[in-house]
């Protein structure tokens, strides 16, 4: 009789535990169910890093904010009405090429001959499909361009006076070279002149680059596909057609739906030896880390200090906006609510607008 009411009360207590072990299990899912639940939409931005805001007048740093939430309404417009976040990205970056402000389109840096050289890339996540131009010199917005090269041809990067030629096939619009000059990119090639820098060496160097302004995007649309845009004129006084990362699909772009979109920004040949942005897929991928995890850890572990800035938005609308310079001029929104404008150390935020 006992040994039949010890045996009872084992099945009992079995039971329970097997109830309060499932009843937990149950838990966990929908806890985990609902961490994972997706953003309806989320976008990111950058406009180059560089010097902190405190070495830029008032006034300026006004125009540069002013200038990141016009391009953050762009492309949060375009995701809000169900666009796609190869449209938005794109947008956003013609807005950023557009705005003198910035190193890409009107703005573009000198080159050691007096002229400008641009380059550009865009990937979509969700095919792999991608495209790129690099030393375009008469193509007003090259990652219009590149988009082409990516829908309208079977390469991924044209260059020079063949990338130009493309664009006249294609009939974007061309603009004189002149077009790219302002006051301000003048003065620095000037300065640079003076220097008489011969060693194309010193061309790398953190203090001879002066404000990077490389410009990019990335963004996770209703279907939950992702994309990634970069855009730049490149360093003052670049030499000998050097290309930077910012075409180097994989160096300064890359998205993939499986993990996340990124944009690069900074000393271009360091984050080309490194394929800094299909490195932090890559941890994802392979080594479980988080979007934040794996940005933190190539800022911090693979790139020196002072090398540039990365913005990245994973699969679910994390986003993460990090550099190891003084500022990063930079923007997010997502379907939350969340509307950041940030410019440097302060972090400094402007309200959505009502």
């Amino acid at each position: 009789m006992q040994t039949t009411l010890l045996f009872a009360f084992a099945v009992c207590f079995a039971a329970i535990a097997v109830t309060s072990t499932a009843a937990q299990d149950g838990r966990n899912a929908q806890k985990t169910e609902q961490q994972e639940q997706r953003m309806k939409f989320a976008i990111a931005i950058h406009g180059g890093a560089g010097p902190s805001s405190k070495q830029a007048s008032d006034e300026a740093n006004r125009a540069r904010i002013g200038s990141m939430r016009q391009a953050l309404d762009i492309g949060k417009g375009i995701l809000e009405k169900g666009g796609t976040s190869l449209d938005a990205v794109e947008a956003v970056v013609i807005f950023l090429e557009d705005d003198p402000k910035f190193n890409a389109g009107r703005g573009a840096v000198f080159t050691a001959d007096g002229s400008h050289e641009l380059d550009a890339s865009i990937m979509d996540g969700r095919t792999g499909a991608c495209g790129a131009v690099a030393g375009v010199r008469r193509v007003k917005n090259p990652i219009r361009l590149a988009r082409l090269v990516m829908t309208d041809s079977p390469h991924v990067l044209l260059s020079g006076e063949g990338a130009d030629h493309f664009g006249e096939l294609k009939q974007v619009e061309l603009v004189e070279n002149s077009y790219f000059d302002t006051p301000e990119t003048r003065a620095k090639w000037e300065e640079r002149k003076k220097q008489k820098l011969d060693n194309p060496q010193s061309m790398i160097q953190v203090e001879d680059v002066g404000y990077f302004g490389t410009v990019g995007c990335v963004a996770l649309d209703e279907n939950g596909d992702l994309a990634a845009a970069t855009s730049t004129g490149g360093m003052t006084a670049k030499q000998f057609g050097r290309v930077g990362d910012s075409p180097i699909i994989g160096a300064g772009t890359f998205a993939d739906n499986e993990t996340c979109a990124v944009s690069c920004t900074g000393k271009g040949e360091e984050f080309i030896r490194r394929v800094v942005a299909f490195d932090i897929v890559a941890q994802m991928r392979y080594a479980n880390r988080t979007l934040q995890e794996s940005v933190q850890h190539t800022l911090r572990e693979t790139l020196k200090p002072n090398d540039g800035g990365i913005i990245a938005i994973d699969r679910l609308g994390h986003i993460s906006m990090e550099y190891n310079t003084p500022g990063m001029a930079r923007a997010a929104a997502d379907s939350s609510g969340r509307y950041d404008v940030l410019w440097s150390d302060a972090k400094e935020t402007e309200p959505a607008k009502k």
